[in-house]
């Protein structure tokens, strides 16, 4: 089934993410992870790929056993990164002898070991010939990032518009946004796409605040802006990390509460590989009836 289909039905889709395992980690350790999440009953679970490519192997047998051993709908991130022609479609022969039928198609980070990673070079300098290549198979369904602040790269909000447009009109279903902690922020970035002509379905994408440390590298590497309410939080509980989870889990439940009330037709939250945490922020919302969301559950 394309994911695109799922938000056909009148019901609110929860979806969420997750990523492999680093190398030195058993992939085992990701399922103990979903195998709590479950519970939520996710319409899909979306896989992360790693920088340059480097998860390539375990995005696949992630997103493969989620859908064989789980009944859930999986979601494999492709980038562009690493890859030649060749490698983009044997990718997409595994994923398709896996009953996988959907990609989040992206360029990629670069190389861990190559900051400066001359994207040029590649077949694929840009998400839009990615996907340009996955439209050639009708058997997958397409979605790609939206950055409601704009891209980091992308000095200019309105390019970044005429660059995301180009990449819906190359043949995506549908757009999963990028973090933001001000839901002002998106219903704008919205109404600017609409404005533009993008009139793809666009899914908020949450990731809940659990600690200082997280927010202030997030900040760091993605610029997203962090509103005053959110600035307070942090300040009150920098040094009291228990108090700061919890209320990063209001937080966010706050958020998402927010945007169902203003239409959103899903939620995608990004997990970080946390259970009970999603678990506790998806039973606040009354997304779905959830059992116990406590710590250690």
């Amino acid at each position: 089934m394309k994911i695109i289909d799922l938000y056909k039905k009148n019901k609110v889709v929860l979806s969420l993410e997750v990523f492999p395992p680093r190398a030195n980690y058993p992939v085992e350790t990701v399922f103990q992870t979903i195998e709590e999440l479950k519970k939520l009953e996710p319409a899909y679970i979306s896989v992360t790929y790693g920088a340059g490519g480097s998860s390539r192997a375990r995005t696949v047998e992630i997103a493969s056993r989620i859908k064989r051993e789980y009944g859930i709908e999986a979601q494999a991130h492709l980038t562009c990164v690493g890859h030649d022609k060749k490698d983009i479609n044997s990718i997409m022969d595994q994923l398709l002898e896996e009953d996988v039928h959907n990609i989040m198609a992206l360029r990629g980070d670069p190389p861990l070991d190559d900051p400066d990673f001359d994207y040029s070079r590649g077949e694929f300098p840009y998400a839009s010939e990615l996907i340009k290549e996955i439209k050639k198979r009708d058997e997958f369904g397409i979605a790609a990032a939206a950055h409601p602040e704009g891209h980091p790269e992308c000095s200019r909000l309105k390019e970044d518009l005429f660059y995301l447009k180009e990449k819906v009109d190359t043949g995506v279903d549908f757009l999963i946004s990028q973090l933001f902690f001000d839901n002002r922020v998106f219903f704008d970035f919205v109404d600017r796409a609409r404005s533009t002509g993008i009139n793809c379905l666009i899914i908020p994408g949450i990731m809940p605040v659990l600690n200082s440390l997280q927010i202030r590298r997030i900040i760091y590497l993605c610029g997203a802006s962090m509103p005053a309410r959110l600035l307070k939080i942090v300040d009150k509980y920098e040094d009291k990390p228990q108090d700061m989870e919890k209320a990063g889990i209001e937080y966010a439940s706050s958020q998402i509460e927010e945007l169902i009330v203003n239409g959103m037709p899903g939620v995608h939250l990004y997990t970080m590989n946390r259970a009970w945490q999603i678990c506790k922020i998806v039973s606040n919302t009354g997304i779905i009836q959830t059992g116990s969301s406590e710590r250690g559950s």
